[in-house]
């Protein structure tokens, strides 16, 4: 047991002081290529011109602040698997066979598997890097003639292949067709299985839009992979125990230069990769429904944003007074850091009752 802790702790620990070291050098190269958009979201053309909207996208840090941030966590997270992946097998090489325990305590610093890790990680790869491509599209396009960014719908058929190549890994590679319903058992799902990893990975996906306030998405996300590294540990799925924790000590690591004010913020390149992974950890957990209550922030700030163009298109009028819900609040006269810090409690107990309810269940 104090083994498989350390499996999971030193990777949490790795992947924050590498992203620590390697973040000064990133950070000089988002300003010096001046990684950010060129003007104010309110100086572009939208359907939400209101002062709520102007008073809260007209500020300096929105045009000065990289958008590239996410970088630093996914690079954190692939170098600690690197140096784990290597560290075993050249420490390998100056221990003898007879050393059982060192050979024991090797095997357990390496977190690649093929059954538990191996598509997440390609998932956060490829989330990671389609990402950054629309964020460089986003701030250099235009000058390019490239156009302003990737269009949602392409993104959402990104998303969808994603989660249609782990959905076929999970159904027919790990044999996964049942759900776990808290305190109810297994429900067998069958084919349908593939329908509801398309439909989850979706929805955990929208709620990337919780990334525009200083520390607000890191913040959010943190309690909820600490959630289901916590579950997986339970579960005895030590190798994506310590994936998770690596993606803890990334997102820890962003997190102490994204606090009030911001070096940069995650942008696609870190929550698109981030939200495919959650979801992913929820069906490799057989947690999926206790998702609905970790991811409970990101559900919500998604909903508010389709309840309030649902509701100007079709009855012509809004339900908040700016969307999504973090810039509702801060219309209404709340500040950054308190709707941060508040966002942040509710994750930690959205992510405690969600613990709760999986290891009960």
């Amino acid at each position: 047991m104090i083994l498989s802790a350390l499996k999971v702790l030193l990777p949490t620990l790795l992947s924050f002081i590498v992203g620590i070291l390697i973040t000064p050098y990133l950070t000089s190269l988002m300003y010096k290529y001046k990684m950010w958009k060129k003007k104010s979201r309110s100086c572009e053309n939208t359907d939400d011109m209101s002062l709520d909207f102007k008073k809260i996208h007209n500020h300096e840090g929105e045009v000065n602040t990289p958008r590239v941030g996410g970088i630093i966590v996914w690079l954190s997270i692939l170098l600690t698997i690197i140096i784990t992946f290597l560290f075993q097998f050249i420490v390998r090489e100056y221990i003898s066979y007879d050393h059982i325990i060192a050979h024991n305590i090797l095997d357990k610093i390496n977190f690649f598997s093929r059954n538990q890790t191996a598509l997440i990680i390609v998932a956060l790869i490829a989330g990671s890097i389609f990402g950054l491509i629309d964020d460089l599209l986003q701030i250099y396009g235009k000058e390019l003639k490239l156009g302003d960014g990737i269009s949602r719908k392409t993104r959402i058929f990104f998303v969808l292949l994603i989660a249609g190549i782990g959905a076929y890994w999970f159904y027919v590679k790990l044999g996964m067709n049942t759900v776990h319903i808290p305190f109810g058992g297994d429900l067998y799902l069958g084919f349908g299985f593939i329908f509801l990893f398309l439909i989850v990975t979706l929805a955990i996906f929208s709620g990337g839009v919780i990334d525009g306030i200083d520390g607000l998405a890191a913040g959010v996300m943190i309690p909820a992979f600490m959630a289901y590294t916590l579950i997986a540990f339970s579960n005895n799925q030590y190798d994506l125990a310590a994936l998770g924790g690596a993606i803890i000590g990334g997102l820890l690591a962003f997190l102490w230069f994204n606090i009030p004010p911001a070096r940069f913020y995650l942008g696609e390149t870190g929550m698109l990769g981030l939200t495919i992974v959650l979801s992913m950890f929820a069906f490799l957990t057989n947690e999926v429904i206790a998702l609905a209550i970790i991811g409970l922030p990101l559900l919500v700030t998604s909903a508010s944003s389709s309840i309030q163009m649902f509701s100007k298109k079709y009855f012509k009028r809004k339900i908040f007074r700016i969307a999504p819900l973090h810039h509702h609040f801060q219309a209404i006269g709340w500040s950054s850091p308190r709707v941060t810090m508040r966002y942040w409690i509710i994750s930690i107990i959205c992510s405690v009752t969600g613990i709760i309810v999986a290891l009960l269940g």
